[in-house]
């Protein structure tokens, strides 16, 4: 995804991202446990074309890196703000939150 460039370390160290998944307090509400794969579609047909966009700067972005030896900074914004999405809508839809994710790459 050319968005961190260094060497996944071995053994016990730490890697460059690492989530925390705090366990919910309160119980879930049945309905919308029910219903995620539902809500969840919207989210997913505008995250098709985005994601379609994202692999098109990639691209871009690897010539770019190549030519000029930057990332340039707002394709990588879109990058980061486009796994944003993705990951929150499937910590949504695999029980990981209870938030409904936003319609934003922000």
């Amino acid at each position: 995804m050319l968005l961190e460039d260094a060497y996944p370390p071995f053994g016990d160290d730490r890697y460059p991202v690492s989530v925390d998944v705090v366990d919910p307090v309160e119980p879930r509400d049945r309905a919308s446990v029910a219903f995620r794969l539902f809500l969840v579609i919207p989210h997913f047909i505008v995250l098709i074309f985005i994601l379609i966009a994202w692999c098109a700067t990639t691209i871009v972005a690897w010539f770019m890196i190549v030519l000029t030896g930057e990332y340039p900074a707002g394709l990588y914004e879109f990058g980061v703000g486009c796994l944003l999405w993705l990951t929150r809508v499937e910590a949504y839809m695999l029980l990981l939150v209870d938030e409904y994710p936003p319609f934003s790459i922000e």
